[in-house]
């Protein structure tokens, strides 16, 4: 991963700790695709998606988010959940971070699974 793609990733750690959730896991991979953050809202398991782009030309970070993308993290997810052994209520939150001088956007519930 690029400088600028851990920084995204540790901005929006950072957000979303300051708005209550609490980290679990960072970069989770598996052959199926990889997370890069996996958090808990009280009991609701939130996989998190980091999308970081300089501007909002071609249609900024959001539109970086394929169909094939979120194929590969809901297949990610549900390999966490099954070697987790259980399956709590869970969510795909998508933070983007957009210019030089970040601006943090959270979707909460960005798509479902």
């Amino acid at each position: 991963m690029n400088r600028l793609g851990v920084e995204a990733e540790r901005l929006a750690s950072a957000h979303l700790e300051a708005a209550g959730l609490r980290l679990l896991t960072r970069n989770y991979q598996c052959r199926l695709g990889e997370i890069d953050l996996v958090c808990a809202e009280g009991e609701t398991l939130v996989f998190v998606e980091v999308r970081q782009r300089r501007s909002e030309a071609f249609g900024g970070a959001a539109a970086s988010i394929t169909a094939r993308k979120r194929r590969r993290l809901v297949g990610a997810a549900r390999h966490y959940l099954m070697c987790l052994g259980r399956l709590p209520a869970c969510r795909f939150d998508v933070v983007l971070v957009t210019g030089r001088q970040p601006r943090i956007e959270w979707l909460r519930s960005a798509f479902e699974a």
